[in-house]
């Protein structure tokens, strides 16, 4: 028992500043990495890689001689054939990751981009003309948006206003929200089959709540009937909403003012010296 524990001791004396910096970045990588995957159809392909991995694993314990050797085949070109499958994840990630770079500019056109869609819902609330527009979170909407018409345009009110007006090619349907950009419009979306919706709200009030019970996004509906605006969040319904709680509630469901590590550390630090003074 005494060994183990001096065994343990030496371990951890062991262990230099540069270990703990090197777990730490590891960690972090394999953290963001799975959260970036997760609920995309690359977390599908992932899932299906493990099980081979078992399955190799399974013939290396059985001697099982040809799987063996058709495995080791492959994982010696398995560097490509990952690249090639998660060609579209690995896209997005740089791309993101690039944006991230100038993150108060992100935040500051993030927001620029919320007050135009707002903008546009008002404008087109007190018209009566119906909207449904879908902010991707981190689970992918790339399902929902085949047969749709791609546009992967900078949103601006303008262009919200000409997609949903009435006889216009674009007006059916829902526009879905990547970040800072229309990714497509004319997209249907999956209805709620909840029975406890009220009875007096339509199919695009339906729709909009039935993508935020199957994924994580977040869904701004204006009724052509009443000329409202709501927000579905989590398969819930919030109704007959103003411009300001409209806001707020966007840039609290996408994070949109969530403070970064740098951020919680200067507040910290501001905090610490005001207690020295005191």
């Amino acid at each position: 028992m005494f060994e183990n524990i001096d065994w343990l001791i030496n371990t951890v004396r062991s262990i230099r500043l540069n270990d703990v910096i090197d777990i730490i970045l590891v960690a972090t990588i394999i953290y963001y990495l799975l959260k970036f995957i997760i609920g995309t159809r690359g977390w599908q392909i992932l899932i299906g890689l493990f099980f081979l991995l078992f399955l190799w694993l399974v013939a290396k314990i059985l001697h099982l001689t040809t799987i063996e050797w058709i495995f080791d085949n492959l994982w010696s070109i398995g560097i490509f054939i990952l690249i090639v499958v998660f060609q579209p994840e690995i896209r997005r990630g740089l791309a993101k990751i690039g944006e991230r770079g100038l993150f108060r500019y992100s935040l500051l056109s993030r927001k620029k981009a919320i007050d135009e869609i707002i903008r546009a819902a008002t404008f087109l609330a007190e018209r009566k003309i119906g909207a449904l527009i879908v902010f991707e979170k981190s689970i992918d909407l790339e399902n929902y948006t085949e047969g749709c018409v791609k546009l992967n345009a900078e949103i601006s009110l303008e262009l919200l206003i000409s997609i949903f007006t009435p006889q216009t090619p674009l007006h059916d349907g829902a526009v879905i929200i990547r970040d800072r950009e229309i990714v497509s419009a004319r997209c249907f979306l999956p209805l709620t089959i909840n029975p406890n919706i009220p009875k007096n709200i339509g199919t695009r009030h339906r729709a909009g709540i039935g993508i935020t019970e199957e994924t994580d996004a977040v869904a701004l509906i204006v009724s052509e009937e009443r000329g409202e605006i709501s927000l579905a969040i989590d398969g819930k319904l919030y109704r007959d909403l103003d411009p300001l709680t409209l806001r707020n509630m966007l840039i609290k469901a996408l994070e949109i003012e969530k403070p970064d590590f740098f951020e919680n550390l200067k507040k910290r630090l501001k905090k610490r010296q005001k207690n020295e003074k005191n």
